[in-house]
């Protein structure tokens, strides 16, 4: 029977997406694992890649087609031994694609006045997101169903094993792409191997300032009517905003700040320019450093959950990228086991995909411990806002030169001011203070950063 394939869930905070491209034309053949289309979503440019076996009988939304809804069908995949004929038995979708929007023009300032403007300015009704039904039988067609906690993706034939065994799929684990149930998840789960899925913490809605939230219109009032140049909301900034009210407004935040006399380093880092031909940043260091800190104090890499607070076995330091219009955190895995230069070249290379919007989701989705740096622009100090679910976020500020004693004398030292941002719930003050003592001391002994 044909497989419709649904627009993928490919963020935890994805709603929506843009079909970008399709890699596939009509009639071609697929292989699992294969590159069907690119989506663009509220965070990057990902790739969508075949779970099932075919031939790409229909494309049912066009390239460039913007606010597809998740699970809304994209196109149709024929299984083997059938041929277009079988596409009539495929119910018409209850959504229809919407159309591209139009590019916006460019943002110019107008000089406005309340008697000429309040009126356009007179905020519209909010229009409420909305998840298309499944029609009747749909649900044996669909790769994703609605399971506890959120959306439950299983092949067809997964499906069809878990339906004649009697199988719970809201209590099996996927291991397939996107956390999608296989075959073999199916098979497992009925020799006892499958994992319980544990329960999905209930989504947050942020509480409205003052009552309710302000309208662009109330904005304009309470600014004494000040001309103004318009920005329009991003899909990237709004989730940034989203997360941000909720880290501030649920998890309790305290704030540890330490100097570290970076002179040592700065030699190191000349020596190795300069010798090796080896150009490394002050993050590479500070990464390098971040991630050895956790692993001499690991209950400041942890989580906090309702249940218990998770130590995490890896290091992963998920660092702050701006970009344009908004922030992203890719991810140097296991970055304590990892030599300078190779962090130095792995930066580079996420910070350059994350700017063109071509990370995969496993490259900035997840992470243990966040690190966000403003030294660049040569901001002194800063308290960052901490990245749920990590249990902290160090932000490092300049290195610049000030007035320090030095075995008992005055002298004048390049000094980098560090604040470390814990979640109380899970790390603790003396945790803390434990672990930005030894994050100064690897800083200020950079031999340990080239073991």
């Amino acid at each position: 029977m044909p497989i419709e394939l649904l627009m993928p869930a490919l963020s935890p905070t994805m709603t929506e997406g843009k079909l970008a491209k399709w890699s596939k034309k009509e009639g071609d053949a697929v292989k699992a694992g294969d590159v069907i289309a690119e989506i663009e979503t509220d965070k990057a440019t990902m790739e969508f890649e075949a779970v099932d076996e075919g031939t790409l009988g229909k494309i049912l939304v066009p390239e460039g087609a913007k606010n597809i809804a998740v699970n809304q069908p994209i196109a149709i995949l024929l299984e083997e031994g059938e041929d277009k004929s079988a596409l009539a038995k495929v119910p018409k979708s209850p959504v229809a694609p919407k159309p591209a929007a139009p590019a916006a023009p460019k943002a110019e300032t107008k000089p406005v006045t309340a008697a000429s403007s309040a009126p356009a300015l007179t905020p519209s009704k909010p229009t409420p997101s909305v998840t298309p039904l499944p029609q009747a039988g749909e649900g044996k067609r669909r790769e994703a169903a609605q399971g506890e906690g959120g959306r439950i993706f299983v092949s067809p034939l997964a499906r069809r094993l878990a339906e004649q065994a009697k199988v719970d799929l809201r209590a099996i684990n996927g291991t397939g792409p996107h956390g999608r149930i296989v075959q073999h998840d199916v098979e497992a789960a009925l020799k006892g191997g499958g994992a319980k899925r544990p329960p999905a913490a209930a989504p947050f809605t942020p509480p409205a300032p003052g009552g309710g939230p302000l309208s662009k219109a109330a904005v304009y009032a309470l600014s004494g009517n000040t001309p103004f140049t318009e920005i329009p909301m991003t899909g990237m900034r709004r989730t940034v905003a989203r997360r941000m009210v909720e880290s501030k407004t649920t998890v309790p935040h305290f704030y540890l700040t330490i100097d570290c006399d970076i002179d040592p380093m700065m030699r190191v880092r000349s020596d190795l320019a300069e010798a090796g031909g080896v150009k490394l940043s002050v993050n590479d260091f500070v990464i390098k450093a971040a991630a050895l800190a956790l692993r001499k104090i690991p209950r400041a890499n942890a989580s906090y959950s309702d249940d218990a607070i998770l130590l995490w076995s890896e290091v992963n330091i998920a660092v702050a990228v701006a970009l344009d219009d908004g922030l992203i955190t890719p991810i140097v895995k296991s970055a304590d086991t990892k030599r300078l230069p190779d962090i130095s070249a792995e930066m580079r290379d996420l910070g350059t995909r994350a700017r063109a919007g071509k990370l995969k989701l496993n490259e900035f989705q997840g992470g243990t411990f966040s690190l966000s740096n403003l030294g660049m622009y040569g901001i002194k100090d800063f308290a960052a806002v901490i990245n749920p679910p990590h249990g902290c976020i160090l932000a490092v500020g300049a290195g610049e030169q000030r007035p320090v004693v030095k075995n008992g004398a005055l002298a004048v030292g390049t000094v980098m001011s560090c604040t470390l941002a814990c979640d109380h719930r899970v790390v603790d003050g003396a945790v803390g203070a434990q672990y930005m003592a030894e994050f100064k001391k690897i800083i200020e002994h950079p031999s340990i950063l080239l073991l």
